[in-house]
This record gives structure tokens, sequence and C-alpha cells, in this order.
């Protein structure tokens, strides 16, 4: 099987991540997933991956085609600390007119270690559920950022790997309507009610776009793309 034909994702147990797992399993011949254990706030995160890839697995014919997963622990993040992210203050918008959620180098270690991953596995594409349409306004979430990290990627370990985001440039309303596209009602409700997004952690409160919060940045986009998608 030509590695061009087989992918990584980058699956946190979220909504985009889930959207982004549904494009691989429709698109490639084999697709793994890998997750990263940073010790943020929303690690509940990591416990939602399982059901997912398990309820995932039942559409289609993807079962066939989904293979291993991986989870990678990255410390250092939390080490580094200063985000709301991982435990450091409240959400709100910084001077530097970033949110606090911001996590720096967050995606491109993630890609890094992907990368390094799906080189030692014969893998030829990574997928991740960056998007610079409708995002929280983190600067290693734009294409342009990823153009450049693929580059060095390819040139540090003389590979030929690509960075596949599927979501860049359409919008949470969008990314409902794909998920409806690749796999119907079905992937639609496991998405409601099994993926992550909300910022705190909060699997408790179910609204009619899932669980979260309510009012933290991930779950407002995540609210208002569900309704503009069902009123659409």
């Amino acid at each position: 099987m030509n590695a061009a034909n087989k992918a990584l994702v980058l699956f946190s147990g979220g909504q985009d991540s889930t959207a982004c797992l549904a494009y691989a399993l429709d698109t490639f011949d084999h697709v793994e997933t890998l997750g990263f254990d940073y010790g943020q706030t929303h690690k509940v995160e990591l416990e939602c991956r399982a059901q997912l890839r398990s309820a995932i697995a039942k559409i289609d014919n993807w079962g066939a085609k989904l293979g291993d997963d991986h989870t990678l622990p990255l410390p250092a993040l939390a080490e580094i600390g200063g985000t709301a992210l991982i435990g450091d203050g409240e959400i709100k918008m910084q001077e530097n007119n970033l949110p606090s959620t911001f996590v720096p180098g967050r995606n491109l270690l993630f890609l890094t270690y992907g990368a390094a991953l799906a080189y030692r596995r014969g893998l030829g594409v990574l997928v991740g559920g960056m998007c610079e349409t409708d995002y929280s306004g983190y600067p290693d979430c734009r294409r342009d950022t990823l153009d450049a990290l693929e580059a060095a990627i390819n040139l540090g370990m003389q590979s030929d790997i690509t960075i596949d985001t599927p979501l860049m440039h359409i919008g949470k309303a969008e990314t409902w309507a794909l998920a409806q596209e690749l796999g119907g009602e079905a992937l639609v409700e496991l998405t409601l009610e099994h993926s992550h997004t909300c910022y705190r952690g909060d699997r408790e409160n179910r609204h009619a776009w899932g669980y979260g919060c309510g009012d933290c940045p991930a779950c407002e986009l995540r609210a208002a793309g569900y309704e503009k998608w069902k009123s659409q």
C-alpha cells in the first residue's frame, strides 16, 4: 500500500478531529489515530476517544480501514505553563490579542511528533483539524504556518509527508454539514453525544449541540455553528 494512501489523524476526541477522522476514513485506505496528553484542563477529551473510534468504525466500511490508536505524553507543555488551557488563569483575551487558551508551540509539536510517528509507521499523510475561518485566533492554525512546518519536516526527515487540513477554509456550520455528508445521522449523533470540545472539561451539562459549559470560546463556536447549520 502506497504511503500516500495511509494517514495519521491528530485525533483529540473533539468535534473537529471527529470530522477529520471521518474524512480520512472516507478518503484513505488505511487510517491510524494519535492523541496527546499534555496536562490539558479538558483531559476528559482523551476518555472520549475510545468511544468515538469504536462507534465510527461501525459506519459504512470504515472499520476495515481503521488501524492502531496512539497516545503520546507531552508533559513539557504543562511545565512551561502560562495558559488557561492547562489550568493557569481565566479564559480571556490578552494584551497580545491572543486568547489565554493559546498554548505556544502546541500544534507545532503535535505535528512534529505526528510526523515522526508517521515516518516510522509508513504513513504519508497527517490529517489535522486546524482552521483559520472559524477558530479561536491561534496563529499555529493558519495554513501558511502549516506549509512552512510541512517544508521543514520534509527537509529534516528527508520525507514526503503531507499535512492535510480538510477544515481549514470552512466554518463550524460547514463542519457539522461535512459530518452529515460523510457519515449521515449516525456520525452527527455520535459527534453530539461522544465528542468533547469544552475547554473546561464539562461533561455534565448537555445542550442541543453536545456537552459543555456553554460559555467558553470552544463551546460558543460549537453552539453557534450547530445553530447556523440547523437553521439552513
